[in-house]
């Protein structure tokens, strides 16, 4: 078998990533097909790249040597299509490549700068992973990132990124069933919930990490589900998890959004650009969208209500 960019790519994604798991998330392929792709890579070069056990995957000597001669590969190609990419802009017309994790804001958002940009071509690319969006801003395959930081687990930003905060600290709150005995109450405690499933996203970076030391802080040890948000709302409605959600979830008939007795858990939103870009301009209609987003969650509006607040803090430019 002879490599591929495919190939080197995979391999740093696992290293960065720290797992197959977590990698095969961030390449949109499936573990067990990562998990082959590794085996063939390493059968080919004659020897492990990775150690591998229930903590995740290291690189092995080897792996560091490979790694260290693939990422400027990688880093030169990616340099070469943003640079045929962006020529081929001027050309075709101006572009605005935008970055998310998932938030209600963004719709909003995109309204808003296509409005503020006439004629120029506003792409989107979401992922779940906050530092695979960074890390392709860095790269210049991206123009700015709207992520989310899980509070004591910082980002690894890359150097040269510019950064603006937009909420220094938004609470996270529980979606639950609507017939839960917890719905019935305005805010929940944790300890309500310590018979419950929970169910979160290893994928999202820190989440689990956040969620776990939370758990442990209120000295509760509940049965945790790992999967995606999308199945994670399914099993949700149906009474069989609760999961941690954005405030400016909702609203649904079928479930219950609710803050969380003393706000435990929390993120740091934050917009990151590329040097070169406005991203003053493209704050002020993120903020816009987000105050938008906010007024429509009913359980945000009561939670910022009873805090004296008719909107939430942002912090600026």
């Amino acid at each position: 078998m002879e490599l591929e960019v495919r190939h080197l790519r995979a391999l740093c994604a696992i290293a960065d990533a720290g797992s197959l798991h977590k990698a095969a998330r961030q390449l949109g392929i499936s573990q067990p097909s990562l998990t082959t792709q590794l085996r063939r890579i390493e059968s080919s070069l004659g020897a492990p790249l990775f150690s591998r056990d229930r903590t995740g995957c290291l690189p092995t000597p080897l792996g560091r040597s490979v790694l260290n001669r693939a990422r400027p590969l990688i880093a030169d190609l990616a340099a070469l299509v943003t640079d045929t990419r962006a020529a081929a802009s001027r050309a075709e017309g101006p572009a605005l490549r935008v970055g998310s994790t998932a938030s209600r804001a963004l719709p909003g958002w995109l309204r808003r700068l296509r409005r503020r940009f006439p004629g120029t071509e506003v792409g989107l690319r979401v992922d779940v992973s906050a530092g695979a969006l960074l890390r392709t801003v860095a790269e210049g395959q991206l123009d700015v990132a709207f992520v989310h930081e899980v509070e004591g687990f910082p980002l690894r930003v890359p150097p040269g990124l510019r950064e603006r905060v937009l909420v220094a600290r938004e609470p996270q709150f529980v979606s639950l069933a609507r017939d839960h005995p917890a719905a019935a109450r305005p805010v929940v405690d944790l300890a309500e919930l310590a018979t419950d499933h929970w169910m979160v996203d290893p994928s999202v970076d820190g989440e689990w990490d956040g969620l776990r030391r939370v758990l442990g802080a209120a000295g509760i040890d509940p049965p945790v589900l790992h999967g995606d948000y999308l199945t994670a709302a399914s099993l949700v409605v149906l009474g069989e998890a609760v999961a941690p959600c954005q405030p400016t979830s909702g609203p649904r008939d079928d479930m219950a959004i609710r803050p969380l007795r003393g706000d435990p858990l929390a993120v740091r939103l934050l917009l990151y650009g590329r040097p070169g870009i406005a991203l003053d301009a493209l704050y002020a209609d993120l903020a816009d969208a987000y105050r938008e987003a906010a007024r429509q969650a009913a359980p945000y509006r009561a939670w910022l209500h009873g805090r004296g607040l008719s909107e939430p803090c942002l912090t600026g430019p």
